[in-house]
């Protein structure tokens, strides 16, 4: 594709066929998303990908997990509060989500279950796990957050749909444990990824992004 069609029609997945994707695409993918920028060039991220029977065996316990009750513990802090613009814009995100899947606002039960689908991974028949090395602190979870952007755009690139998922990083003692990662490999977050399933409905809306100016300030004089 084109880099405008790439970044136009990225869209985060939620709902995915069962289909693998091939090993020459997928190694396009991270050759590509490799050339990502880094502080210092340390390029401090390092991936763990599932694919066939890893994939369903990391689903199954890792949404047990999750809904046992164990307590989110991320490494990297979930945001304090959603205020102003930010509370706005996430609403607005949820509000769309709930409508696609005719959710009612006041239906708690099923808003709970459609969040714990972040754990059966939305289908996915992968999902890569971002870790960063602990020394390098918020640069190299920068890093990771730069990577991980560039994995979206590559796989769009060839076809791949994706989502990146925060919610992968609640429970990094157990995701380090599953995986046998070292204890100075912090999680910086998940993407599952593969080829979504367009007929879904939850897959009927996009979110909008703020014009430029309510980004952007020039500074002239």
């Amino acid at each position: 594709m084109d880099f405008v069609t790439v970044i136009r029609s990225r869209f985060s997945a939620r709902k995915f066929l069962d289909r693998q994707v091939p090993e020459q695409t997928l190694q396009r993918i991270l050759e590509l998303a490799q050339h990502t920028a880094s502080w210092c060039n340390c390029q401090p991220w390092q991936l763990v990908i599932t694919r066939g029977a890893a994939t369903e065996r990391f689903r199954q316990a890792v949404y047990a997990h999750a809904r046992s009750g164990a307590r989110p513990n991320p490494d990297f802090p979930f945001p304090a509060a959603y205020e102003g613009v930010y509370r706005d814009r996430r609403k607005v995100c949820g509000v769309q989500l709930y409508q696609a899947l005719d959710i009612g606002k006041d239906d708690r039960e099923s808003a709970a279950q459609q969040a714990l689908e972040n754990f059966r991974l939305f289908g996915a028949p992968h999902v890569a796990i971002v870790t960063t090395e602990e020394k390098l602190g918020v640069y190299g979870a920068i890093d990771c957050g730069l990577y991980v952007g560039n994995f979206l755009l590559a796989a769009r690139n060839e076809g791949v749909d994706t989502i990146a998922q925060a919610a992968l990083a609640s429970y990094p003692d157990f995701v380090r444990e599953f995986f046998a990662l070292s204890g100075n490999r912090k999680v910086v977050c998940g993407i599952s990824f593969g080829f979504a399933d367009q007929r879904d409905p939850i897959h009927a809306y996009r979110t909008e992004r703020a014009a430029v100016a309510e980004a952007v300030k020039f500074v002239e004089t």
